[in-house]
């Protein structure tokens, strides 16, 4: 059984984090769309944003996969490079990429630490 499987602690921070940017990414779609300095068509922003959302929600939903981290980790680079068309999201994007890394490497550390206990009790 792998550790993004089942009572994962990498799986439970992960989506947490992936939960709190679903909101953040819906806002700034509709801030980049029809904020000051929107550069594009506010349908093309809006479109590329509920790409993105739908993204990080299929995310959330296979993140029984290994594989699907690294859809993760494309969702993190995508906000960040969402900074091109509002400089605030280069640092929101960030924020979100170093929640990422933390979940990342602090869950499977715990996941870790927790099949190393119950291999201990057997």
């Amino acid at each position: 059984m792998s550790a993004a499987r089942g009572n994962s602690v990498k799986r439970s921070l992960a989506s947490i984090v992936l939960g709190f940017e679903l909101v953040v990414i819906f806002l700034a779609a509709l801030v980049i769309a029809f904020g000051p300095g929107a550069v594009l068509p506010p349908w093309v922003m809006l479109t590329v944003g509920g790409i993105v959302c739908l993204l990080a929600i299929a995310t959330i939903g296979l993140l029984s996969h290994d594989w699907a981290y690294v859809l993760g980790w494309i969702v993190q680079g995508v906000v960040v490079l969402s900074g091109f068309f509002n400089p605030a999201m280069f640092f929101i994007g960030a924020l979100f990429a170093g929640m990422w890394a933390y979940s990342m490497i602090t869950g499977a550390r715990l996941d870790r630490q927790k099949a190393a206990h119950a291999a201990s009790q057997h």
